[in-house]
């Protein structure tokens, strides 16, 4: 957790990202948050999973802890919307 809070500006956060997670990994992770969204703004697990081109067990995955985690999602969409 350290080391994602001491990255400086998303350069740096690119930077890292990038040595630790493979480029499929980085892409799940964007298609995760994508997922997300969608699902907050009310599509269907069907509509999600046939954009992103994933299983609707997949969707359901992300919906589990969008719907019924800690809040991660609703914060960092929160922020993105912001911006």
């Amino acid at each position: 957790m350290q080391a994602f809070l001491s990255c400086k500006n998303e350069k740096e956060m690119s930077a890292l990202l990038r040595d630790l997670l493979t480029f499929s990994e980085i892409v799940e992770f964007a298609n995760r948050l994508e997922m997300a969204r969608l699902l907050k703004r009310g599509h269907s697990y069907q509509e999600v999973a046939d954009k992103i081109g994933v299983s609707t067990t997949t969707v359901t995955r992300v919906a589990h802890w969008l719907f019924q985690g800690c809040g991660g999602y609703w914060k960092t969409l929160k922020k993105l919307h912001q911006e």
